[in-house]
């Protein structure tokens, strides 16, 4: 994968997850915050989503990359959970609250799909280039002088 293509799939997961997290940081000023161990949760999938975010846009290694992706999967996970069998008994039905229901899994959908593509599309070869592409570029320069 080129690295403008690279970029461009980093920069579009960063947004949705920046997107999702707008969306839990909202639903959980707006009264999540009040029920018990949900309204934690919303701030805690709205902050890492951020720092996630963040760090693609900044550094755009693997490891963050998988963060970003795992952090999708587990909020579409509780999604669908919250949905069925209810989250501490903390149980939803349909895409209410609307439209954040729908905005929060059409952009955790995205950014899963997208960061697993980025993933799969330059998985390393070894675990050694795993773990060199997980270093920041400057600590990479700093033991090449």
């Amino acid at each position: 994968m080129s690295a403008r293509w690279s970029w461009v799939m980093r920069l579009t997961a960063a947004a949705c997850l920046a997107a999702s997290g707008v969306v839990h940081a909202q639903l959980y000023v707006q009264g999540y915050r009040a029920i018990p161990y949900i309204g934690i949760a919303f701030l805690a999938q709205a902050l890492g989503s951020a720092l996630i975010a963040l760090l693609l846009l900044a550094w755009g290694a693997p490891v963050i990359e998988l963060a970003g992706a795992a952090l999708s999967a587990s909020a579409l996970g509780a999604f669908v959970l919250s949905r069925t069998v209810g989250v501490f008994g903390f149980v939803e039905h349909g895409l209410v609250p609307a439209p954040q229901a729908l905005l929060s899994v059409v952009t955790e959908a995205a950014a899963l799909g997208i960061l697993a593509v980025s993933l799969l599309a330059r998985r390393p070869a070894t675990r050694q280039d795993w773990v060199a592409a997980a270093r920041p570029r400057a600590v990479l320069e700093a033991r090449s002088t």
